[in-house]
């Protein structure tokens, strides 16, 4: 099993550099990033940590990093860490672009890249993309599936409802085949059938209901044709305690993530001292 973080990275939080080299020293294996291009002043959508709209968004969602820009300075600074985006907000993203930004990552990393994609929950973020709300799962999988393309084929091309381009060419191509997708969301028939079209993974927020939902993912995988088995979960901002952490490893996950603040280093590295413990732990 691996064991990750995810944290916010902003512009007055621990450095990025100086993140990434932290958890290689202290034997974490993966770090993952979230997206948010701007957090619109509107909330026409409720935050999803408070949906009664009465708190205030928190300053992290306002001040993200980009998160490919982020993981490519954290590429440079380590060896052997994993460099996950989690979540990308496909559906926000010109996918063409974004295939060429996501495989230059795996390139300059020597194939840490990984993918952790999702449709988002800021309606107004979404609008201002042009992306309707309604339609960003349709929009998410066709950008997805394009990138795919660009990053399997030699001459690539995709014929869609948003995305057309005729044969093209388009290096470098990814080190890992396949590049590693997995999704987030709640768990559910319509993220399950995406997943088993085209992704290789689940990211679940916590751990709630695992026992329940991994058999029908695993059947919805193995109905289109695929091993069940060659899939990873990567449930995330899970509790680091040791029990929790059996049972998750007992169901199959292949991950888990912990949370990390959004903060300045001194901080946060007392909190990733505390992972590690329980990371060596278990060595």
């Amino acid at each position: 099993m691996r064991y990750g973080v995810t944290v916010f990275p902003t512009d007055v939080s621990i450095g990025i550099v100086e993140l990434a080299r932290a958890l290689e020293e202290r034997g974490i294996d993966s770090l993952w990033l979230p997206e948010h291009t701007h957090i619109p002043t509107s909330r026409r959508t409720p935050w999803p940590v408070d949906p009664s709209g009465r708190t205030p968004i928190d300053e992290k969602y306002k001040r993200s990093l980009d998160p490919l820009v982020a993981l490519g300075a954290a590429a440079v600074a380590t060896e052997r860490l994993r460099l996950g985006t989690g979540i990308l907000l496909a559906a926000q993203r010109e996918p063409i672009v974004t295939a060429k930004a996501i495989a230059t990552l795996d390139h300059v990393s020597g194939g840490r890249a990984a993918v952790g994609m999702g449709f988002g929950w800021n309606e107004d973020e979404m609008n201002h993309h042009s992306v309707e709300y309604k339609r960003r799962r349709d929009l998410g999988r066709e950008h997805l599936l394009a990138m795919r393309r660009l990053w399997e084929d030699e001459e690539a091309e995709f014929h869609g409802e948003y995305v057309d381009f005729s044969p093209s060419w388009s290096w470098p191509k990814p080190v890992q085949r396949p590049l590693p997708v997995l999704l987030g969301g709640a768990a559910g028939p319509k993220l399950f059938a995406h997943i088993a079209e085209y992704a290789q993974g689940w990211i679940p927020i916590g751990g709630r209901g695992l026992r329940e939902s991994l058999p029908h993912l695993r059947e919805a995988v193995a109905e289109a044709g695929r091993d069940p088995d060659a899939l990873e979960i990567a449930p995330m901002a899970v509790v680091p305690d040791g029990g929790k952490i059996d049972h998750y490893e007992s169901l199959g996950c292949t991950e888990v993530v912990f949370d990390l603040p959004s903060a300045p280093a001194s901080e946060v590295l007392a909190v990733l001292d505390r992972y590690a413990e329980l990371v060596a732990s278990r060595r």
